[in-house]
């Protein structure tokens, strides 16, 4: 802003100069040979300077948008590998969950047969120990070939199947 108030002050700009070094710069003489974006065009009647000064602000407007919309693609760019990431991140989450269930299935089933083998052997341990009775009270008794009925009380599991004819 103060560059064109210095200009304004200043005595002795010479225009004609200044078109002519201009025009020296740009190839070219008419007006139309520098293209313009399709959303200006030039007014009928402007001076070459005016005209030529509005095409070098469009010019920078031009270039600033052209970098803006550079960045708009970098930012598209950026998203989708954004949107990638959070895809492969969505399907590791799954995995994790998907071998967290797994694993705790798996558990659950060691969990169920510890505690079937606790109880079968606990089964097994009660068995032997009434059979082991069921013996004693068959030596001392009065006949081995004598066949005892089961005391239903007393006997369980695997041990009220047992008859003394098996044991033998």
């Amino acid at each position: 802003m103060a560059s064109v108030e210095q200009l304004r002050r200043r005595e002795g700009v010479n225009l004609v100069q200044l078109e002519a070094d201009i025009s020296s710069v740009r190839p070219g003489s008419s007006l139309t040979s520098i293209a313009l974006p399709d959303y200006v065009e030039h007014t009928e009647g402007v001076t070459r300077v005016g005209a030529l000064s509005a095409e070098a602000v469009i010019r920078d407007y031009e270039s600033a948008a052209k970098e803006i919309e550079a960045m708009g693609t970098e930012l598209i760019d950026a998203a989708q590998k954004c949107e990638a990431l959070t895809a492969q991140v969505h399907d590791a989450i799954a995995f994790m969950r998907e071998t967290a269930a797994g694993y705790r299935e798996e558990g659950r089933k060691i969990f169920k047969r510890i505690e079937e083998c606790a109880l079968f052997t606990e089964d097994v341990r009660k068995t032997c120990e009434q059979v082991k009775r069921r013996m004693a009270e068959v030596s001392v008794g009065p006949s081995p070939d004598e066949e005892l009925a089961p005391e239903d009380s007393e006997l369980s599991g695997i041990a009220a199947k047992v008859t003394m004819n098996e044991v033998k």
